[in-house]
């Protein structure tokens, strides 16, 4: 089965651009598009895509807005992929913080755009893990924090998890961290799905953040 996307963008040559880009791929298939973040909602309830390709700035419901609406609202929800201008952009990481899956730029080449899409929607390696790292020391430590401090204590992640965990934050893939810890892929796995599940988070993204923010990984 292809990949399903739905692209959000507010600019009709953006939207064309990865339409042609992702439609050349014969196991990816572009299923809708929309103008804003106000129509994701009703077109993802209708089109059930696997990714949404949604940019961070639009102007009547931003991607981090439409992000939280889709999570919040929407049962089994699509994998999202806030597509941006800038890399450093403060919004990108509060999209991410939302609930987003990765970024992807807007000026990037077509392998890149396709690569990114498969990665989203496979789940098992973490989009651009050294922007993602950069954001987080940029944008991460806030007063707040201490929120994200008291999860990962609650966690209570056992040692082996702790090391996944900081191998997701370098971006390993799952095939990555088994090599790396001498173990096998389905234990990798099992890891993973615990250290999300101690984290309360809905991917390796999310546990990759709060990984930054509670300062049990460094950024940098």
């Amino acid at each position: 089965m292809p990949v399903t996307v739905l692209l959000v963008d507010d600019e009709p040559l953006v939207r064309a651009g990865l339409r042609a880009v992702l439609e050349a791929q014969p196991d990816i298939e572009v299923v809708g598009e929309a103008a804003d973040g106000a129509a994701v909602i009703p077109l993802v309830r209708r089109l059930r895509p696997d990714v949404v390709a949604m940019d961070v700035r639009m102007p009547l419901l931003d991607g981090i807005e439409a992000t939280r609406a889709v999570l919040r609202t929407v049962q089994d929800p699509p994998k999202i992929l806030v597509v941006t201008t800038f890399e450093n952009d403060e919004y990108v990481y509060e999209a991410l913080r939302a609930g987003a899956d990765g970024f992807l730029l807007k000026r990037a080449r077509p392998a890149e755009i396709v690569n990114a899409v498969r990665l989203v929607a496979e789940g098992e390696s973490l989009l651009f893990p050294a922007a993602v790292r950069q954001l987080a020391g940029e944008y991460g430590r806030r007063p707040g924090n201490a929120a994200a401090r008291d999860v990962l204590d609650r966690a209570a992640l056992t040692e082996r998890e702790a090391d996944v965990l900081r191998l997701m934050a370098r971006g390993l893939s799952n095939a990555e961290i088994a090599a790396e810890l001498i173990v096998g892929a389905e234990t990798v796995k099992s890891h993973v799905s615990s250290v999300l599940a101690k984290l309360g988070a809905r991917d390796r993204t999310q546990a990759v953040i709060a990984a930054y923010e509670s300062g049990f990984v460094a950024p940098g």
